[in-house]
């Protein structure tokens, strides 16, 4: 069998005999892999021209839906996904990481829809006012990229590895081209050509290189990015390319790490966090076989309780079965490769130089339902290192498999110099019930993290672990981990957006950015915005209403009412060595009467309010005063229309085709002055139902 790379809306077979893979349990030939005959400018091209282009028109809540759609087809096929991926090695614990963790990106990122408007592009941030009678603000936009998203990823996680990365970039209206790494792109292959026959992605949108990619970053442009996902030296390597220098092209660095797991002094043997610690400790080096950038590698604890922590930690791992996944009781598997197993047996040796194997053994170990002579097999290896200050190959060394280091401290600086001295991870943890433990040690270790997990027995049913990176997190970190930043819910968006300040009247940026912007022209209408519906409403839409003048019953009653009796509102003898002259109307009850005065009561469109964005109260309210409100659309954002099984049953309007309109609410006083400004969000229906 070839496994296949897909170019150019074509699945292609690279020219001549390529890579051997192998069945990481068996040692069995699966097949080969080459990409030798494919043309990287022409992929890049196409994916630039073809798929860029469509991704670039949709809005974000179509690209959002586009990729809930995706995840729902995965996980109803998910099955398909787990026989392949016990080849490399992988228990089903392991694949349901990598599988459906990689299609809970897409689900992540899907959801991240709501934080974005309707529109394909994204505007950040508050208006910059830039003169001094408001003719002339400033504002930030962000647009797709118009290049094509290069991923490089690594061969722990052939299904997650791509997922959360694509899910990143397609939801930005960027297309990609992912380069997993040969050893176990037939898993990578298998989810490509479901993605691909699902039909739902434009074409374009995602390519796949399962055979070398060397020098496709050579043809590199400004627009383009590229991340990287692997070893340190590979990734400083890519790094230092002279294209992505000369193009000034985004490098986004996700490296392997010495992670750090780090058991607090109050956590002595008979807590539950010295149990969770060893818990934890014992799942980070067995999952994965240890093939995990987040693997803990480092174990550090109070100087007191290593040899308890050692003999724990012996007693789990040796209840840790070696061998087959698809045998029962198996609960470690093998490395990806015999490759793999070379490599981290050298780093073994190496470490053993200076620290001491305190549990395993390199040759002596059982394996259950396989021959380990032909399968990827390693037995865990724990060291301990009684001088870390001193035998630093600890701190340098990484053996990517299931090894890790004990090491003592003598107090909470120790322990946070030994952590910092990773050179920068993705991320520790520290397993505590002190908070002032926990404060201290995450002040001093945070800046060589990119992540901390502090665990104790509040958080541990539900906590996802040490090495678990969340999609709405950021996963990535400072120093040795590569200095870049994945996911992270929006932020790991907008890496691929062009953010480009805008410069105009506010009705002219109102034109552009789709927003109304505060000062623009504003549109009245013979016909109430509440008996428009969804689609008939234009940005820039107004109500100007009539208008109340405040009285004293007005702040009494509200007082009443509410049960706010704060003293300015309601004792004129406690205003001395304060702001206000008399007796100040509440600011809600500024609100609730802006509410009263643009509100048409009327059955219409409106379905209901949905709350306040943002609510602020500019100017003291008196008695006397007269407040009017200009009530403007602001934006729209459409929503989807649920669907529903045959025979379900259906909540009373949870078929009702409906979008949401922000509305900018300003209430002003008898000298035009704006006393509060708040944004609504009303629900609207569709005429087109």
């Amino acid at each position: 069998m070839k496994v296949k790379n897909y170019a150019q809306g074509k699945w292609i077979e690279g020219d001549g005999d390529g890579q051997s893979l192998f069945n990481a349990i068996t040692g069995e030939t699966i097949g080969t892999v080459s990409s030798k005959g494919l043309d990287f400018p022409a992929m890049m091209d196409y994916a630039r021209k073809t798929g860029g282009p469509k991704l670039a028109k949709m809005t974000f809540q179509e690209r959002g839906l586009m990729l809930k759609a995706l995840a729902l087809h995965l996980m109803s096929i998910k099955k398909k996904f787990y026989a392949v991926s016990a080849q490399t090695g992988a228990t089903k614990v392991d694949s349901w990481i990598d599988i459906e963790g990689g299609i809970g990106n897409l689900f992540a990122n899907a959801s991240l829809r709501r934080q974005f408007g309707d529109q394909p592009f994204y505007v950040d941030g508050e208006t910059a006012p830039l003169s001094k009678e408001g003719t002339f603000i400033g504002h930030h936009i962000m647009v797709p990229k118009q290049g094509v998203a290069i991923h490089i990823n690594a061969f722990n996680f052939p299904v997650w590895g791509m997922l959360e990365k694509i899910a990143v970039n397609l939801m930005a209206g960027v297309p990609a081209i992912v380069k997993p790494a040969a050893l176990t792109s037939y898993l990578t292959e298998l989810m490509v050509k479901e993605i691909v026959d699902s039909g739902i992605l434009p074409e374009g949108s995602l390519q796949l290189i399962c055979g070398s990619a060397r020098g496709i970053i050579d043809h590199v442009t400004s627009q383009d990015v590229v991340t990287f996902t692997g070893s340190a030296s590979t990734g400083m390597m890519l790094k230092a390319t002279p294209r992505l220098i000369e193009e000034a092209v985004p490098f986004n660095m996700e490296a392997d790490s010495l992670n750090a797991s780090i058991l607090g002094e109050d956590a002595v043997p008979g807590t539950e966090e010295f149990d969770l610690f060893i818990k934890e400790v014992q799942r980070e080096m067995t999952v994965k076989a240890g093939q995990k950038c987040t693997a803990v590698r480092r174990i550090i604890v109070p100087e007191k309780l290593v040899e308890d922590v050692q003999i724990a930690l012996g007693q789990r791992l040796a209840k840790t079965t070696v061998g087959d996944p698809a045998v029962e009781g198996v609960r470690m598997g093998s490395l990806a490769g015999l490759e793999q197993v070379t490599e981290v047996r050298e780093k073994v040796e190496q470490l053993a130089k200076t620290q001491e194997i305190v549990f395993g053994d390199l040759e002596n170990f059982e394996v259950t339902g396989a021959d380990k002579n032909k399968g990827a097999f390693l037995s865990p290896i724990l060291f301990l290192n009684t001088d870390p200050f001193k035998n630093t190959d600890c701190h340098n060394v990484e053996a990517f498999g299931p090894v890790s280091t004990i090491m003592p401290y003598k107090d909470l600086n120790q322990a946070i110099e030994l952590a910092n001295m990773g050179k920068g991870s993705l991320v520790c943890s520290i397993i505590t019930n002190d908070d002032k433990i926990a404060q201290e040690f995450v002040m001093g270790a945070a800046p060589m993290h990119g992540r901390i997990l502090i665990l104790n027995r509040a958080c541990a049913k539900e906590s996802t672990g040490h090495g678990s990176p969340m999609p709405l997190m950021t996963h990535g970190g400072p120093g040795r981990a590569g200095g870049g930043e994945e996911m992270g819910g929006k932020r790991g968006i907008l890496h691929y957006l062009q953010r480009t300040a805008i410069q105009g009247s506010p009705t002219m940026l109102t034109k552009v950015t789709k927003q109304y912007q505060y000062g623009a022209e504003q549109i009245e209408h013979d016909k109430h915005v509440f008996q428009k519906y969804f689609e008939e409403i234009e940005i820039g839409d107004t109500v100007i209403t009539r208008k109340h003048t405040v009285t004293d019953a007005d702040i009494v009653n509200f007082a009443n009412v509410s049960g706010d009796n704060f003293y300015a509102h309601v004792d004129a003898t406690s205003l001395d060595e304060t702001i206000f002259e008399q007796n100040v109307a509440h600011g809600y009850w500024v609100l609730s009467k802006a509410a009263g005065l643009f509100v048409d009561g009327k059955k219409g469109p409106v379905l209901l309010n949905y709350g306040l964005d943002e609510c602020r109260f500019t100017k003291p309210v008196y008695p006397g005063m007269t407040l009017g409100v200009k009530f403007t659309a602001k934006e729209k954002i459409s929503q989807e229309k649920k669907t529903f099984e045959a025979g379900e049953e259906i909540p009373k309007g949870a078929d009702i085709k409906k979008g949401i309109v922000k509305f900018l609410v300003d209430v002003y006083d008898e000298t035009g002055e704006t006393v509060a400004l708040a944004t609504i969000l009303t629900m609207i229906k569709f005429k087109e139902q």
